[in-house]
């Protein structure tokens, strides 16, 4: 087949999928706003970007980020319970939910690690728990390891930056596969993002329509679709030695948060992870898979606040 024949073919192939899928155009920030922020909500600029984040409750301040594909809803049922005793501030980092993508296409992990560097600062944190999920986490400790002073102890809930010897999730191979990522930023059906859902929860019957509407709401937000193909395009085994050291030298006091059950990044991850870093301790959720806070909030909680009051007594 020629190389005409076969951009020919692909171009019938997207056309075809077009036809029969649907097209999903991108939803405004400002009709996403009317849905998905509220009167805790704020909005302050960072890089450029119109950053989402809400600030709750009154105490030692405890800072939240979600993963890839998330939003500062994943940590909803958490921040109910947390901000009776402590300052919950969580954020939609870029690339994703209300926040949306960032100006350079830089969506390296020194990117997002300075980006949270800038919101702490201008939100005006001396001091602070640190806590994140996947991406979030692989932030967190990378932020820890610059700014130890900064973080007065790390929570790690299934957070990447090693290798898991695994194949990528669909979803990040898509993105990274040229005529699929095309595909990816005007084809996005919902039932697209229920499977996604079901490769990171354990339990499918915890799955809500409701979860789903907003996974893929946000995932249509407009300039998300294009900036999640930039991620993942992103060298991911890139710098691994250069993370094993870092994660060697952390001191900070350390909770790590695993699902057994994680088919994104299994639970050696999370063992190899407690092995190596100086202060830490490694806590499994049986019954979890890849975001325990959200799909076990109440259990996954216990355990977080008996790391914070064991530490504070």
């Amino acid at each position: 087949m020629t190389i005409k024949r076969k951009i020919a073919y692909l171009f019938s192939l997207v056309l075809l999928i077009l036809i029969f899928v649907g097209y999903y155009s991108d939803i405004p920030v400002d009709e996403l706003k009317r849905i998905y922020a509220n009167e805790q909500s704020k909005f302050i600029e960072v890089d450029g970007m119109q950053v989402h984040f809400r600030d709750e409750g009154k105490g030692v301040p405890i800072v939240l980020i979600h993963g890839t594909g998330a939003s500062l809803h994943t940590w909803d049922d958490w921040t109910k319970e947390l901000i009776k005793k402590y300052r919950v501030i969580r954020m939609d980092i870029p690339a994703f939910g209300l926040t949306g993508p960032n100006k350079t296409g830089d969506y390296s992990i020194q990117s997002y690690t300075n980006f949270l560097h800038k919101f702490v600062d201008q939100v005006r944190l001396e001091s602070f728990y640190l806590g994140g999920n996947s991406l979030g986490g692989n932030i967190a400790w990378n932020y820890t390891a610059e700014h130890p002073n900064k973080v007065l102890k790390l929570i790690l809930v299934d957070p990447s930056g090693l290798p898991t010897n695994k194949a990528q999730p669909t979803i990040f191979k898509m993105a990274k596969t040229p005529v699929l990522n095309l595909l990816l930023l005007h084809i996005t059906p919902r039932f697209f993002i229920k499977k996604n859902l079901k490769e990171v929860y354990a339990d499918d019957s915890k799955i809500t329509d409701d979860l789903i509407t907003r996974y893929h709401k946000m995932t249509l937000r407009k300039g998300n679709r294009q900036a999640f193909i930039e991620r993942a395009k992103t060298d991911f085994k890139s710098g691994f030695k250069t993370n094993l050291e870092r994660l060697k030298n952390i001191s900070n006091s350390t909770l790590l948060i695993w699902g057994a059950k994680d088919n994104w990044i299994p639970l050696n991850n999370g063992k190899k992870m407690d092995s190596l870093m100086k202060n830490s301790q490694l806590k499994v959720l049986k019954n979890s898979g890849h975001v325990p806070m959200e799909e076990n909030p109440e259990e996954s909680l216990e355990i977080l606040k008996d790391f914070l009051n064991n530490l504070e007594n």
